[in-house]
């Protein structure tokens, strides 16, 4: 079966704000092809299905700053923004009762399941990367180590190095010309 909207979509729509993945209000409405407004009044008159984990409003310093990330120019002047989280965009299907918004719902599960794999994977690299540079470290003292004892041997091992004789013109300072003021 064709998906109705490719996942990279609704992976682009995924932001993190509180330190949760969520969606805007504004992005779910354009998905489930309804108004933003629609989709708010859905959810207000259910508002007892979104909880503040599921659901939040957007302060109006947080709408200006999303607003530098976000393309639409519409969200730096709207009164308010919700952002909902994994949960909520779950619980908006119940809400919004249309073939359309079970098939978006779906699309959307799957993103935010493919993105916590994504960071799963990333978390693992980072703990292995972690863990290599701590073996570097040590590799590091031990090569310091090395050098030390290499320059603590290097006078027993190796003459000392002559100076070069100077190549020109030199003035042996006994034979140096001197002369007497006459006053």
């Amino acid at each position: 079966m064709k998906e109705l909207i490719p996942q990279e979509v609704v992976e682009r729509r995924i932001f993190v704000i509180h330190r949760q993945k969520v969606m805007l209000d504004r992005d779910l409405a354009e998905l489930y092809g309804v108004e933003t407004r629609v989709l708010n009044q859905a959810v207000r008159r259910n508002i007892k299905r979104f909880p503040e984990d599921f659901m939040f409003s957007l302060t109006r310093e947080e709408i200006l700053n999303l607003s530098q990330i976000v393309i639409s120019s519409k969200i730096k002047h709207a009164p308010n923004v919700f952002a909902f989280t994994e949960q909520g965009v779950a619980m908006l299907s119940s809400v919004l009762n249309s073939e359309r918004a079970i098939q978006v719902n779906i699309a959307i599960m799957r993103a935010f399941v493919r993105l916590k794999q994504f960071l799963a994977t990333h978390k693992e690299l980072a703990e292995k990367l972690k863990e290599l540079e701590g073996e570097v470290g040590k590799h590091n003292k031990l090569i310091i180590e090395i050098f030390e004892i290499i320059k603590q041997l290097t006078p027993t091992l190796m003459p000392p190095i002559k100076p070069k004789p100077q190549i020109g013109f030199h003035q042996d300072p006994k034979w140096a010309y001197k002369t007497k003021s006459r006053i």
